[in-house]
Order: structure tokens, then C-alpha cells, then sequence
């Protein structure tokens, strides 16, 4: 009995749904509603004419047709990896890096952690994406992406096959405009109590730290703005709507970058930076470059 070949899309929805071990979590990488995601899967088990999953508990797991499956579609897209590498290597002039950037990452630190790339021998074509945390993710499985540049690591048990790299980690500063500043810059850090704070959102890696310090040293600021995407927050504070934390840095650079002045150092709150890579049995000559500029100490705390 023949079957239609299976279609393209169907082939990677299977994938992230074996990737995830739930048509939930798939679609949420995804961003399709589950209903879509469990459409397509039936559709590619109907043209394979065999179930590719099995449901155990609240898991799927793979049915033995699911594991070959599986097998031919991680070279498939490895094959498109290797491929879209051996385009980019027969262009000699330039070596193209794909990033993704956390939109939580401040972009003169993007800047910093990527600036070793304009070092290699051969240069670098650089094509930068940000988005949030999970879909930077999912795209570097899935390698649309060479390298994740973000401030968390890659929580454990995760199904991925994702690899987290502390690339450096820095102690933050509380800074903000220059009339707000002057405000509250003596008596550091007393003087913040019921000042005003723009705060990254609670699911931000950094807002626990943020909180915690508050609470030890009995501060009770007036929060009076919370933002996922810290640009976002940065152009607030730069206006004089409230003081924000920033990683430490040259005064001159937060002039220029922020528009802000020092308030005060918070060394007990740091801000740590990682590159996440994917598994390669082809390495990536710039991501290795960053990875190896950490061993050299060349991101060494900011």
C-alpha cells in the first residue's frame, strides 16, 4: 500500500513535538494553537499511515515507527544546516554568524560579548535577531540560529539539545537621569526608599535578584514601571520617569548609551551572560571564538 510523502511543515511539527515530549509545549514554541499543531501531526501519521506516539501519563512517547521517524527527520535538518554552512562558506569574503538576542540583554552588552567576532581572520557577516528567551530557543534547535546571547541559562531537564556558556557576569549599577540622580545619589542606599524605580518584569532573570536586595536592605521603592523588553525600559529612564538598575560600566558609556548618571554600585546583584549553542558536529569558527575568548578571560566581569 503507497502513501503520500509526507508533507515538509507536518515533518517539523512531529519534530518539535518529539523534541518537547507534548503537543502543549510544541505549540507554544511554535506559537500555533494546539489544535493546529495536533491537526498537522495526525495528518503526517495519516501519510505515513503508522502512530508516531504513544501516550504515557501526560507524555507522548515515541511508538517505534515515532524513533525512526525521529532518526530520518534530526539528518534532515541537519542536512539543512550543513547545507545553508556550505553556502555560506563558498562566499569566501565573509563568514555569516546568526545571533539571537534576549530582548532582557542591555544592547551595549550584545555589543561587548559580539565584538570579539570583528577579530577573526576571515570577517564576519552578522545577522541579529532578538526576540524572547523560549523562541530564541526554539529557533537555535531547530538551527535557525548559530548562537543565543541572553542572561539565563538553559533550565535543567529541558529536552533540547541546547548547551549553556557563561560568557561573564557583572555587578549592577542603580543609575538613572541627571536631576534624578543628583536626588538620590546621597545616602546610598537608604536614600532609595520610596524613590522612583522602572523594574524588568517578574519574569526576568534578574527582577528575584532586584527584589531580594530591596528586602535585605529594608527599601521599599515606588515602582513605577515594569518592561519586559529592556530598551524599552532604558528610553523610560533616559526620559527621567524613574532610577534603573544597569551592569556596571564606564560612566563615559553610560553617558552615551543610557543618558544617565551613577546613583550607586549594588555589587551583591549580578547580572550573569550566556551564549547558548546547539549540538554541531560542524563548529561555528565566530561562536567559537566567543566561547574561547571566556577561557582567555577577554569577557572578564565588566
Amino acid at each position: 500500500m503507497s502513501h503520500a510523502l509526507p508533507n515538509f511543515r507536518h515533518l517539523y511539527y512531529f519534530w518539535v513535538v518529539a523534541k518537547e515530549g507534548s503537543i502543549t509545549r510544541a505549540a507554544e514554541r511554535l506559537g500555533l494553537a494546539i489544535q493546529t499543531v495536533s491537526t498537522q501531526l495526525t495528518l503526517l501519521e495519516q501519510a505515513f499511515g503508522k502512530a508516531l506516539f504513544t501516550q504515557q501519563g501526560r507524555r507522548l512517547t515515541l511508538t517505534e515507527a515515532g524513533r525512526l521517524a525521529l532518526s530520518y527527520a534530526d539528518q534532515i535538518f541537519l542536512l539543512g544546516e550543513q547545507m545553508q554552512e556550505a553556502l555560506d562558506a563558498s562566499d569566501s569574503t565573509r563568514i555569516r554568524l546568526a545571533v539571537g538576542i534576549s530582548d532582557s540583554l542591555p544592547k551595549f552588552t550584545a555589543y561587548r560579548l559580539l565584538e570579539v567576532t570583528t577579530q577573526l581572520a576571515t570577517p564576519v557577516r552578522l545577522v541579529c535577531h532578538e526576540d524572547q528567551y523560549e523562541a530564541l530557543l526554539g529557533d537555535l534547535a531547530l538551527h535557525k540560529l548559530d548562537v543565543v546571547l541572553t542572561d539565563r541559562a538553559v533550565p535543567t531537564g529541558t529536552t533540547l539539545r541546547v548547551f549553556s556558556h557563561l560568557l561573564s557576569e557583572s555587578e549592577m549599577f542603580v543609575v538613572g537621569a541627571p536631576a534624578l540622580a543628583h536626588e538620590y545619589r546621597d545616602d546610598f542606599p537608604a536614600s532609595l526608599h520610596g524613590a522612583p524605580f522602572l523594574l524588568p518584569t517578574r519574569n526576568n532573570a534578574l527582577r528575584g535578584k532586584i527584589d531580594d536586595w530591596f528586602e535585605r536592605h529594608a527599601i521599599r521603592p515606588d515602582v513605577v514601571g515594569e518592561f519586559e523588553d529592556n530598551a524599552l525600559l532604558n528610553t523610560f529612564g533616559r526620559r527621567g520617569l524613574g532610577l534603573f538598575f544597569t551592569p556596571a560600566a564606564p560612566a563615559a558609556d553610560i553617558d552615551y548609551q543610557l543618558g544617565a548618571e551613577l546613583v550607586g554600585r549594588v555589587p551583591e546583584v549580578r547580572e550573569h551572560f550566556y551564549a547558548i549553542s546547539n549540538e554541531r558536529k560542524i563548529k561555528h569558527p565566530a561562536v567559537e571564538a566567543i566561547l574561547s575568548a571566556v577561557h582567555k578571560g577577554a569577557l572578564a566581569d565588566g
